[in-house]
């Protein structure tokens, strides 16, 4: 049992601690209310003060603080709280879709769109002209019949979501033949097979993983057939000894047996991008031609746009995927179709495209540009690594991402940056440089490769370049001590 003189300490220690009301009247506090608001503050008052009499009755020592101290706890901690969950990052990975990044980055033009259908009531489902209600999908389809020469279109939550509709709606309770080698996995563990369970369709595969060919199809086909499904590869490929079936035979045979054939395109882009110095990536447009009936394609991938699935094709066979009870369920909201119809009218304007759309910005951007990026950069990286890591500019590859031309690469350049300890507690110190530029204001995130971590400075463009440098003034590295050559303490660099 504690002696007298000991709770009489603790009592004493305890009581030097101020209360809630205390703290919440210094001029110090006002100022944080009016910024954070006074629920806030009192809360992160309250945890501040349980955590100063928790570490007074271990360790029986009277807490050292003042009225300076006090706010920059509480500012530090309020900051923190803060902070959105979604928070912008500085994307130097050298994957320019990257899915856990949010993929494409929306134009100008798309922004100020959402901003305005946010901020004010707009015609989602009325009809001016005609002083009614309207279809939403109107505000959208014409524009997409103009780029892609189809009969009709319409649009839901993303791709995933397009192809488990158009299945549903045509496909339910009967076959749908599909190459075996294109029943992919996407993002996230979804897969073909899956999606196609779920929508009530019977999956037929035919041929083997590499070869398929048209024959396969054929001698499938059946009474209980609805569709024949071509799922573009995008996020693998298969090399060597392969063999599959044109479109233009697909759709052929589909269509000598009365059947629609659908094209999932996945990434799905309506910009030649050969012409553009890229990988050539199959477009809607290539694939109505072809015979496709029906073609859905991702709208935030190479279109550089939102999240959305579109589906264009067939005028009887989207007015009945329109009259599925799912459509209204998968439907996208008013910032969606504001942001899609802004980007698509980008492509009205093919001369300037890679001029206004940052997708196709990114993706074109020259060796010699990114160069210069990267040496204007590196002075300030070196400067706040001084001491813990050496940098070189080094040429790397980039990858366009979300699944597409995963064998494609893009020359680019990056920012190398090494570890000055070598050998025994290389590994943790690296680990520690990574982990430092992602604990940034606005996080850097790159990647490590080759005993290095490495900043690819394609995504970096010219207006973030000073925001960039003026935060690697905060960069900290802690180590634990257990490398050789540093003491264990927090450094600022």
């Amino acid at each position: 049992m504690p002696s007298t003189q000991s709770n009489t300490t603790k009592s004493a220690i305890l009581a030097v601690i101020p209360s809630v009301d205390r703290v919440l009247n210094m001029a110090a506090t006002e100022v944080l209310i009016l910024e954070y608001g006074r629920m806030p503050v009192v809360k992160a008052i309250r945890a501040m003060l349980m955590e100063l009499r928790d570490n007074a009755a271990r360790t029986n020592t009277l807490p050292q603080f003042d009225e300076p101290a006090i706010h920059a706890h509480l500012q530090a901690q309020l900051q923190l709280a803060s902070q959105p969950a979604l928070r912008p990052v500085y994307n130097l990975t050298g994957t320019v879709l990257h899915t856990n990044l949010g993929r494409a980055q929306l134009p100008d033009a798309a922004i100020q769109a959402v901003i305005n259908a946010m901020t004010r009531p707009c015609n989602l489902e009325y009809d001016i002209d005609g002083g009614s209600r309207g279809d939403r999908d109107s505000l959208i389809e014409p524009l997409l019949l103009e780029l892609t020469g189809a009969e009709a279109a319409t649009v839901v939550n993303n791709n995933a979501a397009a192809v488990f509709l158009a299945l549903n709606t045509l496909g339910l309770r009967r076959d749908v033949i599909v190459s075996r080698g294109e029943l992919v996995e996407i993002g996230g563990s979804f897969r073909v097979p899956d999606i196609m369970s779920r929508a009530g369709c019977k999956l037929k595969e035919v041929g083997t993983t590499n070869r398929t060919h048209l024959k396969d199809y054929a001698e499938s086909i059946s009474g209980k057939t609805a569709m024949l499904l071509r799922v573009h590869t995008s996020n693998y490929a298969i090399q060597g000894f392969t063999a599959s079936v044109a479109e233009k035979d697909l759709a052929a045979l589909a269509h000598q047996h009365g059947l629609p054939f659908m094209v999932d395109l996945g990434g799905g882009t309506l910009a030649n991008l050969k012409k553009l110095g890229l990988p050539n990536e199959p477009t809607p447009q290539e694939s109505l031609a072809n015979g496709a009936d029906l073609i859905t394609f991702s709208g935030d991938k190479l279109l550089g746009g939102p999240q959305a699935g579109i589906i264009i094709g067939r005028k009887d066979l989207i007015a009945k995927i329109k009259k599925n009870p799912l459509k209204r369920a998968l439907r996208v909201d008013k910032m969606t179709y504001a942001a899609l119809d802004a980007v698509l009218r980008l492509y009205r304007d093919p001369e300037r495209l890679t001029q206004n759309l940052p997708t196709l910005r990114l993706l074109t951007r020259s060796v010699m540009e990114i160069d210069s990026t990267a040496r204007i950069l590196l002075p300030a990286v070196e400067q706040a690594l001084a001491g813990h890591g050496t940098v070189a500019i080094t040429p790397c590859q980039s990858q366009i991402g979300s699944g597409s031309l995963p064998i494609d690469l893009l020359s680019s350049v990056c920012l190398s940056i090494t570890p000055q300890i070598r050998g025994k507690g290389e590994g943790s110190a690296l680990k520690k440089i990574e982990q430092a530029f992602r604990q940034l204001p606005v996080p850097v995130l790159g990647r490590v490769t080759d005993g290095a971590f490495c900043l690819d400075v394609r995504c970096l463009e010219e207006k973030y370049v000073h925001e960039f440098m003026v935060q690697l003034g905060q960069l900290t590295l802690t180590y634990d001590g257990k490398s050789p050559g540093y003491a264990g303490e927090a450094v600022k660099v």
